[in-house]
């Protein structure tokens, strides 16, 4: 059976998360209302479509002082492929540019080194 699920990640930072699309190859479109499942469009602030998917993830508001909650339809196994099982690999570089976002801002230099199984950051000051 089809039905949306909450991706458990809070995004605050758009630029960050529009470059964490990017580097897995994902396209974040701004302002799309809606988005893509089983069951037809659901309303959203902005989506993001995943190539080689039939639906998208929606960027919707639950909480105003929250930021975007994401929402999707993992009955299309293209979305799983692509942004990790629960969204893991989606939230890992989210993190990561978040990070980076935060260290440039506040002057600070991020080395990035990949690991087996994960994303190890260095912030320099």
């Amino acid at each position: 059976m089809s039905h949306i699920a909450k991706i458990e990640l809070e995004v605050t930072d758009l630029e960050s998360l529009s470059r964490a699309c990017q580097e897995i190859g994902l396209n974040l479109v701004k302002d799309k209302t809606s988005f893509k499942w089983f069951k037809g469009d659901g309303k959203c602030k902005h989506a993001i479509e995943v190539p080689g998917a039939s639906y998208e993830i929606g960027l919707v508001i639950e909480d105003e002082d929250k930021g975007y909650i994401l929402q999707t339809d993992f009955f299309d196994k293209g979305i799983e492929k692509a942004i990790g099982k629960n969204g893991c690999l989606l939230k890992q570089r989210y993190a990561v540019q978040r990070t980076r976002s935060e260290a440039k801002r506040k002057g600070y230099r991020v080395i990035e080194k990949q690991t087996d199984n994960s994303i190890r950051l260095h912030v320099r000051i």
